[in-house]
């Protein structure tokens, strides 16, 4: 599993989750919300638009990106990250 990096904002992050399908759906204050069509039906997810979000909320956000989408959530940062 490739390293997760660290000063990833939330901007970037949106743009790097267009590729399993997700979009912004609205913005309000510090917080984006993007959604995507998966298998079960529509995800939606909430990104803090900060020039660097926190480690911890970054692996939550990774994890229910990697349940919707029926990976592993080495899989989804091997295929967003690289190796």
């Amino acid at each position: 599993m490739p390293k997760i990096p660290r000063g990833l904002s939330g901007r970037q992050l949106t743009r790097l989750l267009e590729e399993f399908g997700y979009t912004v759906s609205r913005q309000q204050g510090s917080h984006i919300r993007v959604e995507a069509t998966v298998a079960k039906g529509s995800h939606r997810l909430t990104i803090p638009d900060h020039d660097v979000v926190k480690i911890g909320t970054l692996n939550a956000i990774l994890a229910e990106v990697a349940s919707a989408a029926g990976l592993t959530k080495g899989e989804l940062a091997t295929r967003l990250f690289g190796e």
